[in-house]
Parts: C-alpha cells; sequence; structure tokens
C-alpha cells in the first residue's frame, strides 16, 4: 500500500531507524489514529522495502544488545518517496470513516436503536475531541513539534468538531 511505504519512506528520509524505532515512531506520532497502518505491516513493509532496494539495512550492535539492523533510504528509496508524495497528493482527497457505515444505515434501525448508535458515536467523538484538544495543548509547548504535525492534528480536531454539530442538530429536530 502506497501510505504505509511513504509513512516509512518519510520517516527514514529524517533519520536512519530500526523497524522497531519505526514502529515506536508511528505509535508515539499516533499516525494509527489517522492511516490504517499497523505494528505487523511496518516490518512486513520494512522487508519489502529492502527488497525493492528503496532502503538498505546496516547491522548496528550497541553494548552488549543483540544485532540489529538500522535502515535507511537508498537513492532509489528517495526517488520514490518523492514519487509517491506527488503521485499522492495530485489524488482527489477521500476521508474514510468507518462509522459513515453507521450513520447512512441509521435510518433503517428502529428509533430506540438510533438513540443508541447516535449516543455510541456522540460518547465517542467526544473522546476523541478531548484527547486532540489536550494533545494539540502538549504539542504546542513543544517546539520540535513540526508545523505539518500540528496541521494534522488541527484538522482531526475541526472534523470531530463537525461531528459533534451534526449529532447537536439531530437532537434539535
Amino acid at each position: 500500500m502506497a501510505t504505509i511505504d511513504l509513512i516509512v519512506l518519510g520517516i527514514l528520509k529524517k533519520e536512519s531507524l530500526s523497524a522497531y524505532d519505526i514502529q515506536k515512531l508511528v505509535e508515539y506520532r499516533n499516525l494509527s489514529k489517522w492511516v490504517k497502518i499497523s505494528t505487523p505491516s511496518i516490518y512486513k513493509k520494512v522487508i519489502q522495502l529492502e527488497e525493492k532496494g528503496l532502503i538498505k539495512g546496516t547491522p548496528v550492535r550497541e553494548g552488549k544488545m543483540a544485532e540489529k539492523a538500522v535502515y535507511s533510504l537508498t537513492e532509489a528509496g528517495e526517488k520514490e518517496f518523492e514519487k509517491l508524495v506527488l503521485e499522492i497528493s495530485c489524488k482527489p482527497i477521500h476521508i474514510f470513516l468507518d462509522f459513515n457505515a453507521v450513520i447512512v444505515n441509521l435510518d433503517s434501525l428502529t428509533p430506540e436503536n438510533q438513540e443508541k448508535c447516535l449516543t455510541n458515536i456522540e460518547k465517542n467523538v467526544k473522546t476523541l475531541t478531548a484527547y486532540l484538544e489536550e494533545n494539540i495543548s502538549i504539542k504546542k509547548a513543544v517546539p520540535e513539534i513540526p508545523e505539518f504535525g500540528m496541521a494534522v492534528l488541527q484538522q482531526q480536531l475541526v472534523l470531530a468538531q463537525a461531528i459533534e454539530a451534526w449529532i447537536t442538530s439531530l437532537k434539535l429536530k
């Protein structure tokens, strides 16, 4: 999948890391909240990218620790990274939210179950909004957080607020 390729290549463009460190960085940045990416898919992708010659693993031993591979981009990887960024940026923007499948089917439920679904969505979006507001507040004070990373958090907050407004408008009817 091009998105996982882009995430892994983008991380390695900034610094050489082991697959474990890539996975930890994905967790730290909460990328799995915004993009379908899992720990096993990261390890699998690192192997695939190395087989394609886009990254190169170098064995490294730190102290008494077991040897591990630290990956860096190859010249072909640099080109693929730029190609993917440009390719994906040219595509139409699609925002896929799993709960939209629930929303489009609400009118097929009994009024009682419609209410349950909306209450569940409302509870979850309030949790997400609180998380995003707290995360943005914390990260605003951290100068090394890139502006682009903050933009993703702001985008998600606006989306969560729009969902909250939609639910409120339904309650007013």
